[in-house]
Order: structure tokens, then sequence, then C-alpha cells
């Protein structure tokens, strides 16, 4: 049963992940695409921001698709909780724990989990598994 459970973590948070990715990067699912989401992180002192955009970008769908992929396992892990990293230290941090506060509490969470399934593999249901 574990493997199902990290198959279901796995599935969530990087496809999760994917969303959030092509929301920076293409503006789908609400997002704002590079200019957008570039001219945000230029206001919080992220330059340069459709750069940096697109780097963030990159790391949430990369690091989602190989994390709901059970691929490279500990790269996607790493990649994930990179930008959660940035995400409390430029946005969340200031505000404290609770997310009611908009503090840095979900953010801590998915790094969390990403670490944790990147350290501890991601389970028979993965291409790791199979390929390696």
């Amino acid at each position: 049963m574990i493997n199902i459970g990290l198959l279901i973590i796995r599935l969530v948070i990087g496809l999760l992940f994917v969303g959030h990715g092509v929301q920076k990067l293409f503006g789908w699912f609400g997002g704002y695409g590079l200019k957008g989401t570039g001219g945000w992180f230029e206001s919080i002192g992220m330059k340069p921001g459709v750069t940096m955009a697109l780097f963030a970008g990159l790391a949430e769908f990369i690091g989602g698709l190989l994390f709901a992929l059970g691929l490279l396992t500990p790269l996607a892990g790493i990649l994930i909780a990179g930008t959660m990293a940035m995400a409390i230290v430029k946005v969340h941090a200031p505000n404290g724990l609770w997310s009611t506060a908009n503090g840095y509490e979900y953010n801590l969470t998915l790094l969390a989990v990403a670490i944790g399934i990147a350290l501890d593999g991601p389970g028979q249901y993965s291409l790791d598994f199979l390929l390696f």
C-alpha cells in the first residue's frame, strides 16, 4: 500500500507543479505568462524578471513532470524544493508561518514533501524503479 500512497502523492504534487509552471510560461490556467510573471518578479526585486520567470516556470514544469513520473526523483525534488524555498524567502517569510496571513506554511509543506520523496524514493510505481 505504501507504493500506492507514494504514487498518489507524486501525481498530485507533481501535476500541480506542472500547472504552476505552465501558468508562468504560457499563461494557462489563469496564469500571467512570462511577461506578467516577469513584471511581478521585477516588483519584488527578482531581476531580470522575465528571465527569472522563465527559470521558475521551467523548474516547476520540469520538476513537476519528473516528480509525477517518478523519474530522476532526487532532481525533481530539488527543483520543486528550490522554487518553494525562493517563494518562502522572497514572498511569504515576512508574513509569518500561517497561510491565513499569506505566510509560508503551505510552501514549507510542499518543500518537505518534495525533499522527503526525493530522499526516500518514488516507490515501485515509478520510472526510476523500472529503469534503475
